[in-house]
């Protein structure tokens, strides 16, 4: 393999410095966001549940984990500026990711009983049919934490009926274990309504002393059925442990119920994984901090090479097709000891040997080939594929319509549609229209992807969605507008594409699992990687009919 990447000080200085701050500046800013979403519904909300005599959700986490051990957050934004009415639901009202539990790798769903009494809004249902299809995609335990309101009820039309709304929740429960996929959960407050049937679908049920589990509360026993009953009774600890039979454990608080949950993963049997091919690992060459200052503000070009050097074991790379289809990146290295593929968008003007400039990040028939070629061969060789995004689209015009970048981007689809090896996508700047699909975004199910603070998600950049749009509009009109009334309607699409391209937009609604710093890119994908290789074996691979 060759080595990749040069020293910062070989930069312009001008550049880095710019780009530094303006990724300093954001990161600056996202922390201060997140530190306020890992409050939950606040201090005062935080102080009632310890009245209560119970933890938080991220209080019961932190417990959970092995000690010194990482946990790997996702969905951190879910709801950010969205149900406004309701104050925005910090996190969505549940915390999920994958942590180390004795020595298990297992995805933890905990509800956070401090915004809106862990009330399950839209978002939030898709937050914990993430945490679900992650177990099931990699093979490993869920561990719930329960402590629910169950459904938003203002908002019950849009958690209830569809196939991705609540009931989901339960078909997953039902797979997962007829999968062999341990489930534990442990009730630490209350569980209504359908809600109930979830800790009763997993494989060992713990309630702890004062929590509750029934179908209908106290008022609406009362109200149907006119029997007068309180909670305790109702559906308390003692209840379902020794009289109906429906919990299998009864611990005293959470904490000796979390103890618990240590125990019983701890008991499982061996599980296999993977067969990954790893060996020890090399830090890169240059300073992961170097990627703060790569990427400019206002998505300019530069050599994604070095991006790569910051990340792969010992900066080395061993470039596939170097010569052929040069906006797009292909080659092997490794990460983290980990063989794997890389897919990346050359964001530099590049020279094709038939002397023709391609425009950096716009992928090319050639490159839609190389790449396509590329993600088959990983698949037979049975490697994760990395996918490094900053993508404005596939190559427009006459020239590229002749030249069939249809029917080459649609090949490079299907290669990605068809890929069954794990698929881990960053998104570090642009990713517009079908450059996203290509590139295995989310409709393409990599089992993981992020984003940096500086990326753009979006059929089309801001400037150019308004310009098309204001043309058409134009177009439509019978008088004619001043250059200064074009400019306003422009400026006026710009800024609702602006802020729907935002990473904080995608993140809010899970079309991302996290915002990360980019000088944690390395580290994440390895996490990442460690995660997928829980799933013991891979089917074999089958492409559809490509157009050649």
């Amino acid at each position: 393999m060759r080595q990749i990447g040069s020293n910062i000080v070989s930069w312009s200085e001008r550049k880095t410095t710019a780009n530094r701050e303006y990724m300093l500046t954001l990161l600056e800013k996202y922390g201060e966001e997140e530190a306020n979403l890992k409050l939950g519904g606040g201090n005062k909300r935080i102080e009632i549940q310890h009245k209560k005599g119970r933890m938080t959700a991220r209080e019961r986490i932190d417990v959970l984990l092995d000690k010194g051990s990482d946990f790997l957050e996702l969905g951190l934004y879910a709801a950010w500026g969205m149900y406004e009415e309701y104050g925005s639901p910090p996190g969505a009202g549940v915390v999920v990711g994958i942590g180390k539990v004795s020595g298990n790798d297992c995805v933890i769903i905990a509800n956070d009983a401090t915004v809106k009494a862990g009330a399950y809004f839209e978002v939030t249902l898709k937050k914990h049919l993430r945490g679900q299809r992650i177990a099931l995609e990699n093979n490993i335990p869920v561990i719930y934490l329960v402590d629910s309101a169950g459904v938003f009820l203002p908002l019950q039309d849009q958690v209830f009926p569809d196939e991705a709304h609540f009931g989901r929740i339960f078909f997953n429960n039902a797979r997962l274990s007829a999968l062999g996929i341990p489930q534990i959960a442990a009730v630490m407050g209350p569980c209504v309504a359908g809600g109930a049937y979830l800790p009763v679908m997993c494989d060992k049920f713990i309630m702890t002393e004062g929590s509750n589990l029934f179908l209908a509360g106290p008022a609406l026993v009362k109200a149907a059925i006119g029997q007068d009953i309180d909670k305790e009774i109702l559906g308390g600890a003692t209840t379902h442990n020794a009289i109906s039979g429906t919990a299998d454990y009864h611990t005293k608080n959470d904490r000796e119920a979390i103890e618990l949950v240590r125990q019983l993963i701890g008991n499982l049997g061996f599980r296999g994984r993977g067969q990954f091919n790893r060996k020890a690992s090399n830090d890169p060459l240059y300073p992961v901090d170097d990627l703060n200052a790569i990427v400019p503000e206002n998505g300019g070009t530069y050599n994604m090479e070095e991006v790569l050097a910051r990340i792969i074991d010992g900066s080395e790379f061993e470039p596939y097709k170097v010569e052929y289809g040069k906006t797009v990146i292909c080659g092997n290295a490794r990460i983290g000891g980990y063989s794997v593929g890389i897919v990346a968008n050359q964001k530099d003007m590049m020279k094709s040997e038939l002397g023709e400039m391609q425009m950096g990040g716009v992928i090319y028939s050639d490159s839609a080939d190389k790449a396509a070629r590329f993600i088959m061969n990983c698949n037979q060789d049975r490697i994760p594929l990395i996918f490094l995004h900053d993508v404005n689209g596939f190559m427009i015009g006459k020239k590229a319509e002749w030249g069939g970048i249809a029917k080459d981007g649609a090949k490079m689809v299907q290669a990605v549609s068809n890929s069954v090896v794990p698929k881990i996508t960053i998104i570090i700047g642009g990713s517009f229209g079908a450059g996203n699909y290509a590139m295995s975004g989310r409709a393409y199910e990599p089992r993981f992807m992020y984003m940096w603070p500086t990326a753009n998600l979006a059929v089309m950049g801001g400037s150019q969605a308004a310009n098309t749009l204001v043309e058409i509009r134009l177009a439509k009109m019978k008088e004619k507008i001043s250059d200064e009334q074009r400019r306003q309607m422009v400026e006026k699409i710009k800024a609702i594409y602006d802020k729907q391209s935002d990473p904080r937009y995608a993140a809010a609604r899970l079309w991302t699992d996290a915002i990360i710093k980019p000088e944690k890119t390395r580290d994440v994908i390895i996490r990442s990687l460690e995660i997928c290789e829980n799933q013991p074996k891979m089917p074999a691979p089958v492409f559809g009919v490509l157009q050649v």
